[in-house]
């Protein structure tokens, strides 16, 4: 019993301290590391290239898992408003392409959706959690490519929301 319950123990410490990632290398007003990648089309994103307007980037852990997917469909409930605006939305998991584009394809979403699958930019946004998955953390880049904001603890009901109001300020 003793060792099912340290066994246990262990397996919840190495959960809790696996899913908050560690963003704390990036602060607000820093330049936005920047980085190109693909979607599961074959399209490539550039970051830099994007300036001039905002950009939210939002990482996500797992494609097809439920709150990842709630919210995927927030964002792409909300699309219009946000090409109404001007502001770019980029996802980002460690997934394969297959994998994303099944998560797309499924769930009818309509923004990019970025794979990352050698982990360079979760690890450069200091978002790679103990389990080699991305931690759910947004950035929210300014029209010069600096961090706006970073949004570590939201209700995934509410994000798309939280994300547009704010980025439709700066």
């Amino acid at each position: 019993m003793k060792n099912i319950f340290l066994t246990f123990l262990i397996f919840a410490l190495l959960i809790l301290t696996s899913c908050g990632g560690n963003a704390e290398n990036l602060s607000k007003n820093d330049l936005a590391p920047d980085f190109t990648l693909s979607d599961a089309f074959g399209n490539l994103y550039t970051l830099s290239e994007l300036r001039g307007n905002p950009v939210v980037i939002y990482f996500y852990p797992k494609a097809n898992t439920s709150g990842c997917t709630k919210q995927a469909c927030g964002i792409r409930d909300s699309r219009d408003k946000f090409g109404d605006n001007n502001i770019a939305v980029l996802g980002i998991s460690v997934d394969s392409k297959a994998s994303i584009a099944e998560f797309i394809s499924e769930h009818n979403l309509n923004f990019p959706l970025l794979s990352d699958e050698n982990k360079e930019v979760s690890q450069a946004y200091g978002v790679l959690n103990n389990l080699g998955m991305s931690s759910r953390i947004t950035f929210i880049i300014n029209r010069d490519g600096k961090i706006a904001k970073i949004m570590r603890d939201f209700d995934i009901d509410q994000h798309a929301d939280e994300v547009f109001e704010f980025a439709s300020k700066i």
